[in-house]
């Protein structure tokens, strides 16, 4: 049975509004997904959400700036920290108290942030292809100390690609950006399948009403986003995914996040890199799932 849809548009300041829809049943623990830089909540792959939605009422929405929600950022400039404010009156929008949240690239920043400035509002955190937003050094098995400052930066590959101009050549060859930018996301060890990120970035596309990239989230002042020491104080259980392949934050990203935030565990899944390819839907979900089930019976699962 598919499970029941819902959208609507929650404001969270004068002249934005932000696209959300509902999925699963609306008595079940609710559970926010946040996306990265630039991205719809469209991104979120449609498998991983139903399999989310057997367990939890899933939430996924627009950041200003893509899919549905308010073009903002030309008239009204905003910092990449306003967004987690965002986070919250999606929260706030749709009437619930305390929820589950899974958080990736971008999406992983802004769920530290409300998890520092707000715990009270969360039932667990999942954090992925990410970064700490801490200033305390990593401290590996071995002992060996690396500075936050210091830690691997982003693939020289992927620099590259997003280095290159963006022009409107058609939809076809907007498309063909896209999919070689999913197929340098995601590593080299799961076997790429152009056709399903192509069918994925169409849906984008139609969600949207527009091929045009915007360029928002690149410009938005990134100031003000550090929480070091409220992180380390974290209460909410928390799971870092490692993805071995993620090329935007390499190892030991995952591990250093693990390492300075309160409550943390990790869990690596195999091939994994900076992508939601249909091979990490199963192993991801299920992760989540025990995550979020460990939390509510206030137990950490090994």
């Amino acid at each position: 049975m598919p499970h029941p849809v819902t959208e609507s548009y929650v404001s969270p300041a004068p002249g934005v509004r932000l696209w959300t829809e509902r999925r699963g049943a609306p008595d079940a623990p609710p559970l926010l997904l946040v996306m990265g830089a630039g991205a719809s909540g469209i991104g979120w792959p449609e498998p991983l959400v139903d399999a989310l939605a057997e367990r939890h009422h899933v939430i996924r929405y627009d950041h200003r700036d893509t899919g549905r929600s308010t073009a903002a950022y030309d008239a009204h400039p905003y910092r990449l920290a306003d967004l987690a404010g965002d986070l919250l009156a999606v929260l706030d929008g749709l009437g619930v108290g305390r929820a589950h949240a899974v958080g990736l690239s971008l999406g992983g920043m802004l769920l530290q942030m409300a998890l520092a400035d707000h715990p009270e509002r969360f039932l667990s955190a999942t954090l992925m292809g990410t970064c700490a937003l801490s200033e305390r050094p990593y401290v590996a098995p071995d002992g060996t100390v690396t500075a936050a400052g210091d830690l691997p930066s982003i693939a020289p590959q992927v620099l590259e690609l997003w280095a290159r101009p963006v022009e409107d050549h058609g939809l076809e060859a907007e498309l063909d950006r896209r999919v070689e930018h999913w197929r340098v996301l995601g590593g080299s060890r799961l076997p790429f399948d152009a056709a399903y990120f192509r069918d994925l970035e169409r849906a984008v596309i139609a969600h949207t009403g527009s091929y045009a990239a915007s360029t928002a989230h690149a410009r938005a002042d990134d100031s003000g986003m550090l929480r070091t020491d409220a992180l380390a104080r974290n209460e909410v259980p928390t799971l870092v995914i490692a993805a071995p392949e993620e090329p935007v934050f390499p190892p030991p990203h995952p591990q250093h996040i693990a390492h300075v935030v309160g409550n943390a565990r990790l869990v690596e899944i195999p091939g994994m890199g900076h992508a939601l390819p249909p091979a990490v839907h199963g192993p991801l979900a299920e992760a989540v799932l025990q995550h979020t089930a460990g939390a509510a019976a206030g137990v950490t699962p090994s």
